[in-house]
């Protein structure tokens, strides 16, 4: 779930650059659902790996960053807001579509006692897909670069601070990882609708959980 979640969140990006103007991300084959073509070696398999070998308590992985020409957009601020917060919208679709999912595997499982064990690790599975597609969205709106949130807090700043902002990005992931290991509470308040989200969604299908997956939610 976690690697799909993250596909898809970076093939949206390529998605809305190509409609805005941009075929960077096409013309380089990233224009796809393949993993392969979005993994990243350290990002999407050892960081991830490492966490669950350690017993770190958290999950944290990262496909390779769609690269993406503003200058091609048709209109720059309308079209790096809407690509920027592309790959966020689909994480909230797909948030959504889990939920819609989890009580049908539900009743399937109630009415076919035959299914019910396979069932339950699909509600699993959806479970975790509701989860992760909100921490994926609501992580990247914190305004942290290269964040997808920096971009859109880039435009909302004056121009003399925004170039000075922009001046972060070529620092890559240090200041976010930094934060990560200094003071992660900071990013708390940015994440607090992930678990609000995720305990409405529970309330809403909840009820449709077969017995093993109880022990999930």
């Amino acid at each position: 779930m976690l690697l799909f979640s993250i596909v898809a969140h970076e093939y949206a990006h390529a998605e809305a650059a190509y409609r805005q103007g941009d075929d960077t991300a096409y013309m380089l084959g990233r224009l796809t659902l393949n993993p392969i073509k979005h993994i990243d070696p350290f990002m999407t398999i050892l960081l991830p790996l490492i966490l669950v070998l350690s017993h770190a308590g958290f999950l944290f992985a990262a496909a390779k960053p769609v690269p993406v020409n503003p200058r091609k957009y048709r209109r720059f601020v309308r079209g790096d807001v809407i690509v920027s917060l592309a790959g966020i919208a689909v994480n909230l679709v797909l948030f959504v579509i889990a939920a819609a999912l989890f009580p049908v595997a539900g009743l399937i499982g109630t009415a076919l006692p035959a299914l019910a064990a396979s069932l339950e690790v699909v509600q699993r599975m959806l479970f975790y897909g509701m989860q992760l597609n909100l921490v994926l969205a609501f992580f990247n709106l914190i305004p942290i670069p290269p964040l997808d949130g920096s971009h859109v807090f880039y435009h909302l700043l004056p121009p003399g601070w925004g170039l000075r902002y922009r001046q972060f990005y070529a620092l890559g992931m240090l200041p976010l990882f930094l934060i990560l290991w200094l003071a992660p509470g900071l990013l708390t308040p940015f994440l607090w609708p992930v678990r609000a989200l995720l305990q409405v969604g529970l309330t809403l299908v909840g009820g449709y959980a077969l017995p093993g997956t109880q022990a999930t939610l």
